[in-house]
């Protein structure tokens, strides 16, 4: 009976969302249940569609930016989040924040926009859907196939690239 309960809870609550396109359609319910939805999300295609126009920021921790990450993205980290560091930018500048799967930059996100950042959108998915997609990732300046699985249970989650996990 139990089960039952979840399964309608997850359904129901999948229909009460946006409809953003993943891969799998378990790791997209899994994605409208982790994620708050306070700001404007934007798919891996519209987003690559934007790579020469947005700035891309990575909302995950050096260790995690060193294995890979998207193309020029700049890294602003999460848990030491400094809007200083991007005081540069204009606040009308389109700004795509990613992370792993989304929460991490769905709330640096948020204090872009609390601090007047008008265009910004969070990465729908992640970093694992950007892989698997087959879209390209760097390290520093050259392609690679590695990711930083964050751990054995969000790795799980990677399809299309060589799982690495840095952490002790």
């Amino acid at each position: 009976m139990r089960v039952i309960i979840v399964v309608i809870s997850l359904f129901c609550i999948s229909l009460c969302f946006g409809q953003q396109k993943v891969e799998s359609k378990l790791y997209g319910t899994m994605l409208k249940t982790l994620l708050s939805h306070t700001v404007s999300e934007i798919d891996v295609s519209t987003a690559k569609n934007n790579l020469g126009s947005a700035t891309f920021l990575d909302a995950r921790p050096e260790e995690e930016y060193n294995v890979s990450h998207i193309e020029n993205a700049i890294r602003v980290g999460y848990d030491n989040f400094d809007i200083n560091k991007i005081a540069y930018l204009k606040r009308d500048t389109p700004i795509v924040v990613y992370c792993s799967v989304g929460y991490r930059s769905e709330k640096v996100a948020e204090q872009l926009q609390t601090n007047g950042f008008k265009n910004v959108y969070n990465l729908y998915g992640g970093l694992f859907e950007w892989v698997n997609q087959d879209q390209p990732i760097y390290k520093g300046e050259k392609e690679t196939d590695s990711i930083h699985a964050y751990n054995k249970v969000w790795g799980s989650w990677v399809k299309n690239a060589s799982k690495i996990k840095v952490y002790p």
